[in-house]
């Protein structure tokens, strides 16, 4: 049986279909006086290079299809019939030929994603009964603790308990700078320890790891065919069985109704239909998706189907979630504001005093602004959290309140003058105020506090208008003039704010009635809007379970740049696929009149058709490379106010005020 397999091997079949069609040749001139060599030779040649084409011929008459592999073998035997067993058996090593070439071309594309599953080591260092033992990766079990040396791949999702280090996660999110790891911080499998000896805790067994579950969403993605490569794949049958009527008919047609010779009118109807059969229509779309979706994958864009990367090339309107996407969404203390005595250093450590028993996201922008100086929080006792309004609470010898405006206005407390025009700046307001012996309040300082914009998110914008894209929209449940400052400071063209889930909702709907929409989010709260759009992206999701799942498209890092590259790869692969699908369908045409009306040489016909079968293969195979802006795309719009020649633009502008 194993030696059948081997015998079998299509590789191994065309180098005998060669040698024979070769063998064949030179006995047919040279031992003319001994036909039977050649023929045999030649037998040898049609059933090594016509083995697959029967086999696949036979199963798709089983279900009632005609395909091209039928074609091209009723082309070889009809060869054959009129003497030209040479002609014959040049198509079917020509045809077996692109058939390896064509497999060779796609089985790339497929590896460029598969790859990455020989990057995680089969063996690990794991810690049982106290000792450090060696196991494979597939018995480790949620739990265990590894370790992990410098230069190891690591091998399994977890969290690091031991040590600091720095990771290389290219593999998974397509970033090039290491990642610094402290404890508590994230691992993933197929990422690179490129510093310290840590520790770590599996929190994923191997099946389940990340990288596991992109291999997975890619191989199910690669077989999520596009509309255009179903509607070829539906028409292939009707075209196959309209060539072999149309063949029939040049046959009988000029030889029962006009009397032309049998043997020629033959010869040119095979050569017709070789010409006219759809092998490179049928291989031009998928080629071209299979290796612009292992390609992504590659550098950290997953499409979960071709489907979705032909949507991407026809978006117009690409809606922004705010709070994660535009920003960082994580608070930072940006206006420090001192009264009376205090200096801002002592405004902080009061503050942070307090905030150290606080938990929300103001208390860490506060620890985090203190901890930026190198200041130690005063210790605070008896602390009282007042929920959704502020904190109380002794240091040293006064009590204080530390907390919203509006709080300390209850409390009697006077609002500070431009109160206002930071709030209209976007930022959350926090007062701390001292109370005196009479119970009256005191203003000690004033802390503005806003979440942090994307140092890429305006160079990203520019760029997406440069690819095409009309409108640029942001969807936020902040308040307004958080929104309107965010919108100002990234080249945002419409601004909804205040929306609930459902809301975001029903304005990508509304924004849908004007063209097609993408929406951008975090694949969390934003997943009835990223379901709802006609493309939902999802952002910065290595790791996250949700965001797969929900998205139509997941980038893997937290880098908005990737954004751009997603929308190119999509408009690139849609000219790349129209390239495959002109050029296939004028190869089919001009060889085919030439054929009918003034006769090719059969081998002639025969390369033709092979070469552009394989030539629209390779084309396709450019998509694995990265996708950048082309000259055209740069030029398309005029320089942008906000951008400042970003990697993400593409361009180099001059700021203007």
């Amino acid at each position: 049986m194993n030696l059948l397999r081997k015998l079998l091997n299509p590789r191994l079949l065309l180098g005998i279909c060669g040698l024979t069609l070769v063998g064949g040749f030179a006995a047919d001139r040279l031992l003319a006086e001994r036909p039977a060599v050649a023929a045999g030779l030649f037998l040898l040649c049609y059933l090594s290079g016509g083995y697959f084409g029967v086999i696949a011929g036979f199963n798709s008459l089983r279900k009632g299809v005609v395909d091209v592999d039928l074609l091209m073998v009723l082309a070889a035997l009809g060869a054959a019939w009129v003497g030209a067993p040479f002609e014959g058996g040049m198509l079917l090593f020509l045809f077996a030929l692109s058939n390896v070439l064509q497999n060779r071309a796609l089985d790339k594309s497929r590896q460029a994603i598969q790859a990455l599953m020989r990057l995680r080591p089969d063996r690990v260092k794991v810690k049982r009964d106290s000792a450090w033992v060696s196991a494979r990766v597939d018995d480790i079990r949620p739990g265990e603790i590894v370790r992990i040396l410098p230069g190891d791949s690591i091998a399994l999702d977890g969290e690091l308990v031991r040590g600091e280090t720095s990771v290389d996660e290219s593999t998974l999110t397509g970033e090039a700078m290491p990642v610094a790891k402290t404890e508590g911080s994230p691992l993933f499998a197929g990422t690179l320890n490129s510093a310290g000896s840590v520790e770590m805790r599996v929190t994923r067994a191997a099946a389940d790891s990340t990288l596991a579950r992109i291999v997975r969403l890619v191989e199910e993605a690669q077989s999520q065919k596009a509309t255009t490569q179903r509607f070829l794949e539906k028409a292939e049958q009707r075209y196959a069985l309209g060539v072999i009527l149309a063949t029939l008919g040049l046959i009988l047609v000029p030889w029962l109704m006009f009397g032309a010779e049998f043997d020629a009118t033959f010869y040119r109807a095979m050569t017709v239909m070789v010409v006219a059969s759809p092998c490179a229509l049928i291989i031009s779309t998928p080629a071209a998706f299979l290796s612009a979706i292992g390609g992504a994958a590659r550098r950290g864009i997953l499409f979960k189907g071709g489907v979705h990367l032909e949507r991407m090339a026809k978006v117009e309107i690409v809606a922004f979630d705010k709070t994660g996407t535009l920003t960082l969404g994580k608070p930072r203390v940006v206006h420090i504001e001192t009264a009376g005595t205090l200096s801002e250093t002592e405004l902080l450590q009061l503050a942070a005093g307090l905030e150290e028993h606080a938990n929300h996201p103001l208390a860490d922008a506060i620890l985090q602004a203190a901890a930026a100086r190198d200041l130690t929080p005063e210790p605070a006792r008896q602390v009282d959290t007042l929920a959704g309004h502020g904190l109380q609470g002794n240091v040293g010898n006064r009590r204080l309140l530390l907390g919203s405006p509006e709080f300390l206005a209850e409390r009697g407390l006077p609002l500070p003058p431009g109160l206002d025009m930071l709030r209209n700046e976007g930022q959350t307001v926090v007062l701390l105020a001292g109370e005196n012996s009479d119970g009256s309040l005191i203003q000690l300082g004033t802390l503005g506090i806003a979440d942090e914009i994307r140092a890429d998110a305006a160079a990203t914008l520019c760029a997406l208008k440069r690819l095409g894209i009309r409108k640029v929209a942001m969807l936020t449940g902040d308040h307004p003039e958080a929104a309107r400052r965010v919108a100002e400071a990234t080249g945002v063209d419409l601004v909804y704010a205040d929306l609930k889930p459902e809301d975001k909702v029903r304005v990508v709907r509304e924004l849908g009635q004007s063209g097609r929409v993408a929406m951008i989010g975090d694949g969390v709260n934003d997943a009835p809007a990223l379901a709802a759009a006609h493309v939902g992206i999802a952002m910065g999701a290595a790791g996250t379970d949700v965001a797969m799942e929900t998205a139509d498209v997941v980038l893997m890092s937290d880098n908005l740049s990737r954004l751009p590259e997603a929308f190119a790869l999509g408009r690139r692969t849609r000219r790349i696929v129209i390239q495959n699908l002109v050029f296939a369908m004028g190869i089919i045409v001009v060889l085919g009149l030439i054929a009918l009306f003034h006769g090719i040489p059969l081998p002639l016909g025969v390369i033709a058709h092979e070469g552009s079968t394989v030539l629209v293969c390779l084309n396709g195979l450019r998509l694995l490379r990265p996708t950048r802006l082309n000259r055209r795309q740069r030029q398309n719009h005029a320089p942008c106010p906000r951008c400042t020649g970003t990697p993400a633009c593409g361009m180099a502008h001059k700021a203007m005020s």
